[in-house]
This record gives structure tokens, C-alpha cells and sequence, in this order.
């Protein structure tokens, strides 16, 4: 898994606990995962079609820098599986970990298209 891009906690990122609001966290893997599963896939036009069970193994607080690691599942047809795991960039503690996140291309009408190729073509 590599690790991509980064993000700071700052103060609107927080809980009423002080801690990385969970619904933030997944707001940025939410993007995090789309943007690495379209560059592998030379499309802009996917959909979130799924995410596995999600673990949050550890808090993220104030001013952590926090990082993103993704790899390629699975390839469909019409869809890409990406894998997420965030971390403390600091002490590579895991903050939480997605076994699988299923993105789907469509077309212009929100339908499956398929995107031609196959894990062999993806990093």
C-alpha cells in the first residue's frame, strides 16, 4: 500500500470529544478514494457504489498530519475496489481501516459503463 496525501486535524475537524470527528474522516476518504480510483482508471465520471465494515482503531487529534494509503482489490468490468488505511503520519498508528471501496463508472445517465481495463492495467 502506498501512502498519497495528507491532511492536518485542525479545530473544525473535531468532535464534542476533542477527537477527529468520524464523519469527517470518512468525508476524506471518500475523496481521497475516488480521486486515486479515477487516476487509475483515466475516468472522471465514478460513483462510491460501496464500503465495507469500517474500523476506527485510534483517535486523531488536534494537529495530527494524517495519511492516506490506498491499493487496487479488484478490477470489474465497470467498477474498481480500492483499499484505505489512514495513519498518524507521525507514529503510523492506524486510525482506521477500509477493506474494500467499490467505485462503478457511468455514463452521461448514471448507468454501469464499462471501463475497458483490467488489473494488469492499474497500479
Amino acid at each position: 500500500m502506498k501512502f498519497f496525501s495528507r491532511r492536518l486535524v485542525k479545530h473544525e475537524d473535531l468532535n464534542p470529544a476533542d477527537r477527529l470527528f468520524g464523519g469527517r474522516l470518512l468525508e476524506w476518504i471518500d475523496e481521497e478514494a475516488a480521486i486515486y480510483a479515477a487516476c487509475q482508471l483515466s475516468s472522471k465520471r465514478i460513483v462510491t457504489k460501496f464500503m465495507s465494515e469500517i474500523n476506527f482503531s485510534a483517535p486523531g487529534e488536534l494537529g495530527d498530519v494524517v495519511e492516506f494509503g490506498l491499493g487496487v482489490v479488484a478490477v470489474g468490468n465497470s467498477s474498481i475496489t480500492v483499499c484505505c488505511e489512514v495513519r498518524n503520519k507521525e507514529s503510523k498508528q492506524t486510525i482506521i481501516g477500509i477493506d474494500r471501496i467499490v467505485f462503478v463508472c457511468v455514463d452521461e445517465n448514471g448507468q454501469p459503463q464499462n471501463h475497458g481495463l483490467n488489473i494488469d492495467q492499474v497500479a
